[in-house]
């Protein structure tokens, strides 16, 4: 079920594809109320992408799928004056506006932060884009990949032989989306307390940097330039990826202590005394020869086997696992990470969709209504807004819904 932390709250989630969409399921699932305002006909773009092709064909792409689950579908001509009209009614009962237009769009269509805060002055503006909504790049267009290519993440992802690598998943709209969530929650708090509205600029660009804390810090205060590391921790050893009978083990020995144990453990006492391994200083130095002497033991076993003998110890340690096998693990089970709702195909039967990573008075958050499907819930709004029946034909008739 999802929690009731923003029950009450209305948010026009204008988004696309994967950043705002993201950033409007957190807050749906969390109890807002998310109108999802769509494009007549095409609505959403990630309503075309996605592997199951059946899905696409229908506009319900596997990546649609994947955030929208507990919102609202209404489609909205901007651009036909009986569109703005309805829109404007609707900003009138919105707590938040949500949107990753690249900068200025909103502003041509007539409803930019000053006009939306002159019809709502308790309105959050929340616009979401590559690069923000000011500066020498604003108007670029900005997918994931070119955002951390800019950022810098690909020139340390990989080895030195294979970087820039790109992140395999699309890690800048997350960190993006989060961002954007958090912010809106924040403002939503002064909102209740003082009335007062918002306007919230949030940069994918900026939300990659600051993702990555101690690599951006280690340049610009201990002035090292980042590199690639592979599966390597930069800043301590043996911290990384090893290979053992069957398959990888990450092993993360930071602490002196953690490391004389892991030699214990993988009967190797002599490392502990090794004039190449003494210091933490010492085995990053020699991070190499110490992967060398360690795999030589951790090939005796599998690699569940050294976990559930290195569990008890303190020595923090787990197998290297495909996307399915962490699914289907006993932790995100017991944890009821992933849910099941109808699906809204025309097939029928169900999906499976990720719910919240956060339980709420300890209980787990997961949507109850599947996505919608496009301008299902047009109807039910314009009603909810005092539309008659007649009015609603109207507007259907002008093409602004």
């Amino acid at each position: 079920m999802t929690a009731d932390l923003l029950s009450g709250v209305r948010v026009l989630d204008l988004t696309n594809v994967l950043a705002g969409p993201f950033a409007g399921y957190q807050l749906a699932l969390m109890g807002a109320d998310v109108i999802k305002i769509e494009t007549p006909r095409t609505g959403d773009l990630a309503r075309q992408l996605g592997a199951d092709l059946d899905l696409t064909t229908e506009g319900l792409g596997v990546s649609f799928l994947a955030q929208n689950s507990e919102k609202r579908s209404v489609t909205i001509n901007l651009k036909s004056s009986g569109g703005k009209d309805v829109f404007e009614k609707l900003v009138r009962t919105a707590d938040v506006v949500l949107e990753n237009f690249r900068p200025g769009v909103l502003d041509r269509l007539g409803f930019g932060w000053n006009q939306l805060h002159r019809i709502n002055p308790r309105l959050i503006y929340c616009a979401v884009s590559g690069f923000g909504s000011t500066g020498p790049m604003r108007g670029r267009p900005a997918y994931d990949q070119v955002i951390q290519g800019l950022s810098g993440i690909m020139s340390i992802t990989g080895s030195a032989e294979s970087a820039p690598l790109r992140v395999g998943y699309p890690v800048c709209d997350s960190f993006g989306g989060l961002t954007a969530a958090f912010a809106i929650a924040a403002a939503l708090l002064r909102q209740q307390r003082t009335g007062r509205g918002a306007f919230l600029d949030t940069s994918m660009l900026d939300a990659a940097l600051t993702s990555m804390g101690w690599v951006v810090s280690d340049h610009m205060i201990a002035g090292r330039e980042p590199i690639p590391m592979a599966n390597e921790n930069i800043t301590s050893a043996p911290s990384g990826t090893f290979d053992t009978a069957d398959g990888a083990l990450n092993i993360a020995a930071n602490k002196q202590e953690q490391y004389e144990i892991l030699c214990r453990v993988l009967d190797r006492p002599e490392l502990i005394d090794d004039p190449r391994f003494v210091t933490r200083d010492d085995r990053k130095r020699n991070r190499e020869a110490l992967r060398h002497e360690l795999e030589r033991s951790l090939k005796a076993k599998p690699a569940v086997e050294w976990d559930a003998i290195l569990l008890d110890t303190g020595v923090p340690a787990a197998p290297v696992v495909s996307v399915p096998t962490a699914l289907a693990s006993e932790q995100v089970v017991h944890r009821e990470l992933v849910t099941t709702v109808a699906s809204p195909a025309a097939q029928g039967g169900s999906i499976r969709v990720l719910g919240s990573p956060t339980h709420v008075d300890g209980s787990p958050v997961s949507p109850t209504t599947p996505p919608p499907l496009l301008g299902e819930h047009t109807e039910q709004v314009l009603a909810e807004l005092g539309y008659s029946e007649l009015d609603i034909a109207r507007l259907r008739q002008e093409e602004a819904i």
